[in-house]
């Protein structure tokens, strides 16, 4: 689930300084506190992504990923609807490096919180299972394996480089966006227990027991950060492409991608579908 709260405002929060607000559909902005033990790498380390519980209205918890001195980690804290406070780490041991530490955290339609992590800069994490690095992660809303778990840990999935973005379609799919290095970008269609190949593929490849991507791009057109489904097709925000890439989606396939907004803004790191205003709002 995006990062909204019951009245349709959504909560933002800023990578450098820790801090986290809340925007209403109207535009108003009001500053509800900071994240602490954060610590930024130099590079893409910080505060990384923030989420609502879908029970937000009895449980108030909203949960972020973010740097810290001994790696990265996700936590929940407690927003009354006025300021936040009661950290606490629900998982720990993600390794961190100025670049490729992923970071996005969502609710699943399952009720499940899945998290992205990147490796480190060191690629042969993304296929050590029992490494955190390199893995799409699924977990309870307490930090603990969701069941169902392939491997009977938090990994959902492994052989990600620096995977930034996810979403659910209309059917309870579950699609990533991927950096890749130097050659391709991916939309990864993501299934439980797959490999999806960093580092032996970047983009497809032949190689047997690797699961190749639903789309790629050369990373000048794309570096991928957040994605959003909307009707019938996956969005896409690029970074170093600098635009906003809609590919529309059926069942399992994706269909031929098409660029908004090239180098209108600059580069695009969320993409999001707003919630329908209350007939009050």
């Amino acid at each position: 689930m995006p990062p909204w709260l019951p009245d349709g405002s959504a909560l933002l929060t800023e990578r450098d300084t820790f801090k986290v607000y809340t925007l209403t559909q109207d535009g108003t902005k009001r500053q509800i506190g900071e994240v602490p033990n954060v610590v930024t790498t130099g590079g893409e380390g910080g505060l990384l992504s923030i989420a609502v519980s879908p029970s937000w209205k009895s449980d108030h918890y909203v949960y972020v990923m973010h740097t810290a001195a001994d790696g990265n980690r996700i936590a929940r804290m407690t927003f009354d609807g006025s300021a936040l406070s009661d950290y606490k780490v629900l998982v720990d041991g993600i390794k961190k490096n100025t670049y490729h530490n992923g970071g996005r955290i969502k609710f699943g339609p399952d009720g499940y919180l899945y998290a992205t992590t990147g490796d480190a800069q060191s690629p042969d994490l993304a296929q050590d299972k029992t490494s955190l690095n390199g893995k799409i992660l699924r977990m309870t809303p307490d930090g603990t394996p969701a069941p169902g778990n392939p491997f009977n840990s938090l990994v959902h999935s492994y052989g990600h480089r620096n995977p930034q973005g996810i979403t659910w379609d209309a059917e309870g799919r579950l699609w990533e966006g991927e950096l890749g290095n130097n050659k391709y970008d991916e939309l990864n269609l993501i299934e439980p227990g797959k490999n999806y190949g960093w580092p032996t593929c970047e983009g497809g490849c032949s190689t047997t027991g690797m699961t190749d991507p639903k789309r790629q791009w050369p990373v000048a057109e794309a570096s991928p950060s957040a994605v959003a489904y909307a009707d019938g097709a996956i969005y896409m925000a690029a970074l170093r492409g600098e635009r906003l890439w809609r590919i529309p989606v059926a069942g399992t396939n994706a269909g031929t991608p098409k660029a908004y907004y090239t180098n209108h803004y600059g580069r695009l790191r969320t993409v999001e579908s707003v919630p329908a205003r209350s007939p009050s709002g």
